[in-house]
């Protein structure tokens, strides 16, 4: 079975810095799927924000791109989301994705609040 476990949200002042991990396990498998991140805001969609395939191609979403950059460790079965310029308008919860073979898996959400 599969889990995705984030980690590194948190309370940050405007035009600060975070990095959220995200670590999965469930089989070797894991590490040939695109793996990403999604965040949802209170009253909004879960929207896309950045996703890397097992070769690290990259795709951002226009409101992250040039602030945020993702890169992930085949190895450990992890991704990361460096988050850089934070703005209010990046609060949100953020989700680790895997795509599956049939759905696709999230993580539970970690909570990134960007405030002064």
């Amino acid at each position: 079975q599969v889990h995705l476990v984030e980690s590194g949200g948190g309370l940050v002042q405007p035009g600060g810095s975070l990095r959220l991990s995200c670590s999965a396990s469930g089989g070797d498998f894991i590490k040939f799927y695109t793996m990403g991140w999604y965040r949802q805001a209170p009253g909004k969609h879960r929207d896309l924000v950045a996703i890397i395939t097992f070769g690290g191609v990259t795709d951002y979403s226009d409101s992250v791109a040039g602030r945020f950059r993702i890169s992930r460790d085949n190895a450990r079965q992890t991704v990361y989301l460096q988050m850089n310029s934070l703005g209010p308008e990046d609060t949100a919860t953020y989700y680790c994705y895997l795509a599956g073979s049939g759905s696709p898996y999230w993580g539970q959400g970690t909570q990134v609040t960007v405030a002064a």
